[in-house]
């Protein structure tokens, strides 16, 4: 099981000292979100300043990019890294692609899907140099010239998709190479509604033979239920948990008034008291509670089996070496 570290900076000129000290304290991997920066200069520049590691977005918005310009993005980025760039998509949700990037919504999931298949289409004709080719429901290419053609390299560039509910999980399996799983997952979810719909995606496709690679973000809480960690960690599930677009993890377990008052907190504007929803059975449920020698034991009995990769939900330090490289030998074993 691979470990990856979850890399936020103030500002770029961070990056290659983090993407180093990541890379020395032992990962096998860093992702980059899209959340106060874009993701893929911060990619880049941990591209340049490391040797070994996967870099990957986790994830970049699909629907404020065109399929061309994203084929450019991780085109660029596979060839600076020598193949170790992975390239992850989400979708988001209709208020933020609306009112915060002033895009256009329409139904995530079929979009999502001829989104990859034009990512694909494009990266085919520069491979090839045949025309271009693709003719979807919201993306038509058919024009590239050498012009517009980067240099050719060999270097394969695996997709990842992002999501929660079964309708983007058969994405994965449909079209996309791996999945990246939410935060908010549970260890039952993830055997009983992701993965299951992951492998009837690849069934209605015809893509049963392909390997979808699953990456886990984890809660990891080491300083007991009642310290810091954990209640950083209840903030963290009361904010996705109050998002309807998540509420089938919490109806899988029965927590959908949890839910429902966490939507009317929100909705309020009274972010100081949602915390106090998440209870201890909910916070046991969705995160790994255990001392930091343990931690590392419980990652790889709770997901072996049902992620190749995992990645602590806690941005990366290097001030914090010591209990970043006591986790990664602990999932090692």
């Amino acid at each position: 099981m691979k470990v990856d570290a979850h890399i936020e900076y103030g500002t770029l000129l961070d990056v290659p000292a983090l993407a180093e000290a990541a890379e020395r304290a032992g990962f096998d991997g860093l992702w980059f979100p899209e959340t106060a920066h874009e993701p893929f200069l911060g990619a880049a520049l941990a591209c340049e300043h490391t040797e070994r590691l996967l870099v990957g977005t986790n994830v970049a918005i699909a629907f404020t990019r065109s399929p061309t310009l994203l084929a450019h993005l991780a085109w660029d980025l596979a060839a600076l890294s020598a193949g170790r760039f992975v390239l992850g998509l989400g979708t988001q949700v209709k208020g933020h692609i609306v009112r915060r990037y002033g895009m256009p919504w329409d139904a995530p999931a079929p979009r999502l899907r001829d989104a990859i298949g034009a990512i694909r289409a494009v990266w085919h004709a520069w491979r090839t140099g045949e025309p271009l080719r693709h003719s979807g429901r919201w993306y038509q290419l058919s024009l590239m010239t050498p012009f517009f053609t980067p240099p050719r390299h060999e270097h394969a560039i695996p997709i990842v998709t992002a999501g929660v509910n079964p309708v983007m999980c058969r994405v994965a399996g449909e079209a996309a190479d791996g999945f990246q799983v939410h935060p908010l997952h549970t260890p039952g979810y993830l055997r009983d509604v992701v993965l299951p719909a992951i492998h009837q995606g690849q069934t209605r496709s015809g893509r049963g033979s392909v390997p979808i690679r699953v990456n886990a973000s984890v809660f990891v809480v080491t300083d007991g239920p009642d310290g810091s960690g954990a209640a950083e960690a209840k903030r963290a599930i009361a904010f996705y948990a109050s998002t309807p677009s998540y509420r089938g993890v919490l109806a899988h377990h029965g927590w959908e008034d949890v839910g429902a008052r966490l939507s009317t907190l929100a909705a309020r504007g009274e972010w100081a008291k949602m915390a106090g929803e998440v209870t201890g059975e909910m916070l046991s449920t969705i995160a790994v509670v255990a001392p930091l020698e343990e931690a590392g034991a419980a990652i790889r009995a709770r997901y072996g089996g049902l992620a190749d990769r995992v990645g602590p939900y806690r941005a990366f330090s290097p001030a914090d070496g010591t209990w970043w490289r006591t986790l990664i030998r602990g999932v090692a074993g």
